[in-house]
Order: structure tokens, then C-alpha cells, then sequence
């Protein structure tokens, strides 16, 4: 560690639960946040400002005027840019010292367990259950800790699934796929924009926590805050031993789940080729 980055981190440094051992290893965590929205925002820049070595930044939207109540990372001088690249702007102004890189894409099969293989943590920072989904699967296949936080109207959670237990829950433990959820959206609902910025900064709390290894993670305990009392409740969960995804034949474990997913696009395009072929007829 260099005399500027002793400086930098002496705040941290100066904590007996994670001195200069625990900041080292968080100079060397590669954290991989999927969503650079709401959540993203503040758990993107407090993991840079405390020196993750190494952020994948992805997202495939563009900053929006409606954004800026709540999505730090932008600015109005940046509406109509690419999210991860305004993030990754945003942070190294913060961080030049650190390594930003930004993906303007959607992540899914193939191309998201890569990227998930490739970290040492992941922060789900999405709206959607489709690709919390996805993110679990893939980080349950390569055993990555995930950070998971959601945030609706004045309603949030947040928790941890480190996969590398044989008997820690996953996502799918909890919110079990192919359940009828009512699927909401900011765009539709409306949020607090202070909500984001709670559990984005929880987020990248238990994401230090994680790369530097101490303290007690939120494995097996979601986390609920209601935000119009300021009210934090707890639910304790286990592992569902049957799950789909974790279990002892489920589909992320084997990574089936990709196979699966190759074997539907290559139907779907012989179906289409088909298709072309009977109408060029």
C-alpha cells in the first residue's frame, strides 16, 4: 500500500476490526454492481471511495431527466448518457485511483455468468424479478457472494446470499421463481429518494464487509425498512433444501440452467429459420 493510499484510507485503517489488512483486501476485491440506478448510485460510490480495487459498472439504460431525484451517480449535464459510462465518470472523479468499467448492456445467459465468474462479489442493484432471477442463478453456479437490495414507494430490503455455504439460502430460497409477484416499478409506484440511498449504502456496507472479510453478514435475514415510520424489521430464512436453484440438484448449482437456456435459443432459431425458409417458398 502506497503513503497516498495509507492516507486516503487511514479512516478506515483506523478501525481495529478491519487496520490495514482489511483495507488490502478491499484493494484488491473486483465488485461487479448490475444496475447503476437508485440503488447503484450510492453503493457505487462508497465502494469506490473506500477503495474496491476493481468496478464492473452495468447498465444498459441512458440517465433521464427523472433519474436525478434519486440517481446520485448522474447529473443533468449528463441526461441522454450512457448510465455506466456517467457512473464510471462520476467515480473516478471520486476514485482515480481504482479501475472503472463500465458495460452499457443487458446481462443474461452466457455473457452473465461470465462476468459474474469473473468477480469476487456481486451487488444486485435491479427492478425486475426476470433478472434478479438470473443474477442468482449465476451467482449460485459459480458460489459468488451476492448483495441484494430492492427499493418501492417508501419500502425496502435488503440481504446477503453467500453462496460458497453449502447450506446458505439463495434468492430463489426466498422469492421462489414462477410465483405470482406483483411486479412494480418506479416508474409506475414512485419511490422516496432517500430509500435508495439507504439500502444502496447498506449494500455497499455489507459488500465491504464481505471483501474485507469481518463482521456478521445479513446471510439468512432480510432486512425490512419502512421508510414513512422509520420502522426496520427482521425475517430469518434457511435454505429451502428443495430449491430449484441451491438444492442438491438444483439447476445453478450444476449450472444446467445454462445449458437449458442454450438448448431454447438454438429451438427458437431452427423454428425461425423454419419459418423463413416455408415463406421464401
Amino acid at each position: 500500500m502506497t503513503d497516498e493510499q495509507l492516507l486516503r484510507y487511514s479512516r478506515h485503517i483506523l478501525l481495529d476490526a478491519l487496520g490495514i489488512e482489511g483495507q488490502a483486501r478491499i484493494l484488491g476485491t473486483h465488485a461487479l454492481i448490475i444496475g447503476a440506478g437508485g440503488l447503484g448510485s450510492p453503493a457505487a460510490l462508497y465502494l469506490a471511495s473506500a477503495g474496491i480495487g476493481r468496478i464492473t459498472l452495468v447498465d444498459d439504460d441512458t440517465v433521464d431527466f427523472t433519474n436525478l431525484q434519486r440517481q446520485i451517480l448522474h447529473t443533468q449535464g449528463r441526461v441522454g448518457m450512457a448510465k455506466a459510462e456517467s457512473g464510471r465518470q462520476a467515480l473516478t472523479a471520486i476514485n482515480p485511483d481504482i479501475n472503472i468499467v463500465p458495460l452499457q448492456q443487458r446481462l443474461s445467459g452466457e455473457a452473465l455468468d461470465a462476468l459474474v465468474a469473473t468477480a469476487d462479489l456481486v451487488l444486485d442493484c435491479t427492478d425486475n424479478f426476470a433478472t434478479r432471477h438470473a443474477i442468482n442463478r449465476a451467482c449460485v453456479h459459480h458460489r459468488k457472494p451476492l448483495v441484494s437490495g430492492a427499493a418501492i414507494r417508501f419500502d425496502g430490503q435488503i440481504s446477503v446470499y453467500d453462496l460458497r455455504g453449502d447450506d446458505s439460502p439463495c434468492y430463489h430460497c426466498l422469492f421462489p421463481e414462477g410465483e405470482d409477484v406483483e411486479e412494480v416499478r418506479c416508474a409506475v409506484m414512485g419511490v422516496f429518494a432517500p430509500l435508495t440511498g439507504i439500502i444502496g449504502t447498506m449494500q455497499a456496507a455489507e459488500a465491504l464487509k464481505l471483501a474485507a472479510d469481518i463482521g456478521e453478514r445479513l446471510t439468512g435475514r432480510l432486512l425490512l425498512l419502512d421508510a414513512l415510520t422509520m420502522e426496520w424489521r427482521t425475517v430469518r430464512f434457511k435454505q429451502d433444501h428443495d430449491c430449484a436453484v441451491c438444492g442438491p440438484t438444483g439447476n445453478g448449482r450444476s449450472g444446467e440452467y445454462l445449458r437449458q437456456a442454450a438448448a431454447d435459443r438454438e429451438s427458437a432459431g431452427a423454428a425461425c429459420r423454419l419459418a423463413t425458409s416455408v415463406q421464401a417458398n
